[in-house]
């Protein structure tokens, strides 16, 4: 079976190495060495001093929230993968729904300042698929309107945007390491921002609130252990190689897939470097789309169907229209794209989507 995706893996005798490291000390959590040394590479990675380690994405934006103090309507976008509009919902604030634009499916700048209400406290984009959001758009309105900046940058590790890493961008950037990630520490997140107190407070909140016998606030338990970041010492230096072996299968789709009425995909209106962390494709329908990854099965290939459903149409929220994001979440699917994929599968791949369409 051809999987959508695979983890990298590093040498397992690299991987042992830190193991042993591990039992030697029999220090297995709460900031030992091993995970001081991840956040400190991390930083140099971003070149920022405000990068937190912590469990996973999703405590990421948790703590995002809670940190800047988020109470009332939070603008987000319907596409996105369901874990944005929960750490929304299970911080008690309420998701407001702004469609996405039609070119690289990340929220629409000129539909938010329309959903600004006096409750507004915060706007909570997303970089779909490594896609920069109109960051500069998004923080003009934010700065207009009085608004705190979220960006679940859970996509985005290794993109670059005018120079610097798109996630040192809003007032707080969360990323997943989760293992699906093209960086990875089999679970694990972040959390970035340009604030030293605003830093101190997520640092705070991530280890329930107190320092040794001191304790400053509420908190929860958001670490982190030795063995999620000796993976990620040992993937980090490999970075670059991932990327481009990613970029590589990515331009052999490209050439082919049979894009054109029948097929596309997202395109993006700025000037980046990428991290080719998905292969998204848009069918004419979705019924084409089931067809194709129904196919595709059949040949022991796996596809996901990523984002799907549009979130504003989950059954526990009231349902507000988003047209674009309802559209093109029954459309897209995204294609097998992970380090060790064969270039001959790619091929194979493209072959059968062009017999179905």
């Amino acid at each position: 079976m051809i999987n959508v995706t695979k983890p990298y893996l590093p040498s397992k005798d690299l991987y042992k190495k830190y193991v042993d490291e591990i039992w030697e000390r029999a220090w297995l959590t709460n900031s030992g060495p091993i995970y001081l040394q991840l956040e400190k590479e991390l930083k140099l990675y971003f070149n920022n001093q405000f990068v937190s380690f912590c469990t996973n994405g999703t405590v990421a934006i948790q703590l995002a929230l809670k940190a800047l103090e988020i109470k009332g309507e939070v603008i987000t976008t319907p596409f996105s993968y369901v874990a944005t509009t929960n750490s929304i919902l299970w911080e008690n604030c309420t998701p407001v729904f702004a469609d996405i634009r039609e070119d690289d499916f990340c929220i629409d700048a000129d539909r938010i300042e329309e959903k600004i209400t006096e409750q507004t406290k915060a706007i909570m984009a997303v970089h779909v698929y490594g896609l920069p959001c109109d960051v500069e758009k998004i923080e003009n309105i934010a700065r207009k309107h009085k608004l705190k900046v979220i960006y679940d940058a859970a996509h985005a590790f290794g993109v670059k945007y005018k120079g610097t890493s798109l996630l040192n961008y809003g007032d707080v950037s969360t990323c997943s390491f989760h293992s699906t990630k093209l960086f990875h520490t089999i679970e694990g997140g972040a959390t970035i921002c340009k604030d030293k107190a605003l830093a101190e407070k997520l640092a705070l909140y991530k280890v329930f609130g107190h320092l040794g016998d001191d304790y400053y606030s509420i908190g929860i338990n958001g670490k982190n252990s030795e063995f999620h970041a000796a993976m990620g010492l040992c993937i980090l230096p490999h970075i670059n190689e991932i990327i481009e072996k990613r970029k590589s299968l990515s331009s052999v789709y490209d050439e082919y897939l049979n894009f054109g009425k029948k097929l596309f995909k997202p395109r993006s209106k700025h000037s980046f470097e990428y991290n080719y962390s998905y292969y998204p494709v848009v069918f004419t329908s979705e019924e084409k789309l089931l067809e194709v990854k129904k196919y595709l099965l059949e040949n022991q290939i796996n596809t996901r169907r990523y984002f799907y459903p549009s979130l504003n149409t989950l059954s526990f929220l009231n349902y507000s229209k988003s047209t674009i994001s309802e559209d093109i979440s029954k459309r897209v699917l995204a294609l097998p794209l992970y380090y060790d994929l064969e270039e001959v599968n790619v091929k194979k791949i493209a072959h059968f989507i062009n017999q179905v369409i």
